[in-house]
């Protein structure tokens, strides 16, 4: 099981408007420390933690942080239309469209997703895959 992932930021004001136009519509919250931004999501009392949780941190060493080639961190909504909304909130908090809401050929019928480019260059995907709604005709 995966616990948690974290990618570098440079600009951590704007990777927290980035990361604040969709996280919390999917339930996350946000703690802020001199280490940067811990996106969780909520644990009611005596119950445990559901993984993974996101941060957003500056790097380690100090040298600039840069976007891993291959790597990209997944998000899943609750819908289609939550889909669209997230990725147009995204690209208009400082987030690069990187191919826009939609059913890609080579998934399964009912996978929708869109792709975005954090303002540090990561690359974030936001699905939906509700069997209850349409998929794609094939």
């Amino acid at each position: 099981m995966i616990a948690y992932v974290t990618v570098g930021a440079d600009d951590i004001a704007r990777a927290k408007r980035f990361y604040s136009a969709f996280l919390p519509a999917l339930g996350y919250g946000l703690e802020e420390g001199a280490e940067g931004l811990s996106f969780a999501l909520p644990v009611a009392a005596g119950e445990v933690p559901v993984l993974p949780d996101f941060y957003v941190k500056p790097t380690f060493d100090g040298q600039p942080a840069s976007a891993g080639n291959g790597t990209m961190i997944a998000f899943e909504a609750r819908s289609q239309n939550q889909v669209r909304e997230l990725h147009a909130a995204a690209v208009a908090a400082g987030g690069v469209d990187e191919g826009q809401p939609g059913f890609r050929a080579s998934y399964g019928a009912h996978f929708y997703v869109s792709y975005l480019r954090d303002p540090q260059g990561n690359k974030i995907a936001l699905f939906s895959s509700n069997p209850d709604e349409p998929g794609r005709d094939d």
